[in-house]
């Protein structure tokens, strides 16, 4: 009989409702309008998962957007700018969980355009991540290793054969594949010397045989001549690996706190798809684990989410550099995080400063024209009122709490969209808003 962690890993049993749905979309995505929750609650549960697991061709229209914002980086060679290409991105296109799979490896490969100093190359990364943020991490670990953007942030053409430069091997053994505690120092220092003379060349990866090691090198207790790529196999097949990935991305869909029981559970899924993410994901997307009580409304949203999320909530039309600008002051500065450990996110995303500001935002965004009518049009308060607190806080806050609000709204001056303006900048404010 299966255990009870593995049971946290089968088809959930919870009836699919708008509720089911709304948490579904907010976790795999950047926020949902009403109408892309009314989609998924009337296409069910499957069909849901096939069309966020399988995504999509993009618009036209999305195409030429997207193209142009990303020549128009590669034009100026400002990062400002190919931060706006990404937003858009983000908030337009037809695939927001490859987007926000493509975010969570931007954190986990962390690089910073502050020392690369490259949009091409940040690009050429950022590619990476997409393209593989469906496919297997296999893959994605191997490329990363030859990532002209991580090379450089990691110093790889230091790396020669009579002075190691352990960096890379650090990182991708502590940040990338198997955490603090899974290795020694020996390994780090061993595994340095495989990936001695992968170097950058004319802006591209390049083998330096020269500078090679290619004498016997002892990693993991495992003993040949190792290169870089053999190292990189040797972390994916640690048992560490799994319960490593498992943890992040527990924390990233599910739970602020995962418990030894839900990563080990989610590890052996891993293992036994062989990183392949597509199924990985299916089975973690419709589990008890995703759909329990404890791990809806757990998650503290992150200054992207937050921003994006009000954003395709409501139909907004920001002007995306600000709202980069914005995200940067919270906290999270796509393409340029704080170290090479990325953002810790959780309760750090918010203190007394990030909290006014998040605030701040939403009186911005409802007192500019940023909001059309169309927002607002043909909702009476009273009816208002259960809208908008399903659509933003997706929670049920009670009789008294919804009166109360009706009550806020009616209160008001102006005419009566002046009034639902104030009543949704009012709920954007509560606590309750910064959960997802």
């Amino acid at each position: 009989m299966p255990n009870e962690s593995s049971e946290l890993m089968l088809r959930t049993e919870v009836a699919w409702s708008r509720s089911a749905a709304t948490h579904l979309l907010w976790r795999t995505g950047f926020g949902a309008s009403a109408d892309e929750i009314q989609q998924a609650t009337q296409d069910g549960l499957d069909k849901t998962l096939d069309r966020l697991l399988a995504p999509p061709v993009e618009t036209a229209e999305f195409g030429k957007a997207d193209a142009l914002l990303r020549q128009a980086a590669f034009d100026s060679g400002n990062i400002a700018d190919l931060k706006t290409w990404w937003l858009h991105r983000m908030v337009a296109s037809e695939n927001p969980l490859v987007e926000k799979l493509t975010l969570l490896w931007h954190n986990h490969f962390a690089t910073s355009n502050a020392k690369v100093d490259s949009v091409p190359l940040m690009t050429s990364q950022n590619d990476l991540l997409r393209r593989e943020s469906l496919g297997n991490f296999r893959h994605v670990l191997h490329d990363i290793a030859k990532d002209v953007a991580m090379l450089v942030w990691l110093d790889s053409n230091s790396n020669r054969k009579r002075h190691p430069n352990e960096n890379f091997s650090r990182e991708v053994m502590e940040l990338f594949s198997l955490g603090v505690g899974n290795y020694s120092e020996h390994d780090i220092q061993e595994a340095a010397r495989a990936f001695t003379g992968w170097h950058v060349r004319n802006g591209e990866f390049w083998f330096n045989a020269i500078q090679h090691d290619t004498g016997e090198k002892v990693v993991f207790t495992k003993r040949g001549n190792f290169d870089g790529g053999d190292v990189v196999e040797l972390c994916l097949e640690h048992p560490a690996c799994p319960r490593f990935l498992a943890f992040k991305l527990l924390r990233q869909f599910v739970e602020p706190s995962p418990s030894k029981e839900h990563i080990d559970a989610l590890a052996a899924r891993i293992r036994k798809h062989n990183f392949e993410w597509r199924p990985i994901l299916r089975e973690l997307f419709s589990s008890r684990l995703f759909f329990s009580d404890k791990a809806r409304l757990s998650l503290i949203k992150s200054p992207v989410e937050l921003l994006l999320g009000a954003v395709r909530q409501l139909k907004a039309k920001p002007n995306l550099q600000s709202l980069a600008r914005l995200s940067a002051e919270l906290g999270q500065d796509i393409f340029e995080p704080p170290t090479v450990k990325g953002w810790d996110g959780g309760r750090l995303w918010i203190s007394s400063t990030t909290l006014i500001q998040r605030a701040n935002f939403a009186t911005a965004m409802l007192k500019s024209n940023q909001l059309g009518s169309a927002s607002f049009a043909g909702l009476r308060i009273d009816d208002a009122v259960n809208y908008f607190v399903e659509l933003l806080l997706a929670r049920d806050v009670g009789p008294e709490t919804v009166a109360e609000l009706q009550q806020f709204a009616k209160n008001q001056t102006g005419d009566a969209e002046a009034r639902l303006r104030s009543l949704v900048q009012f709920v954007m404010q509560m606590p309750e808003y910064q959960l997802t």
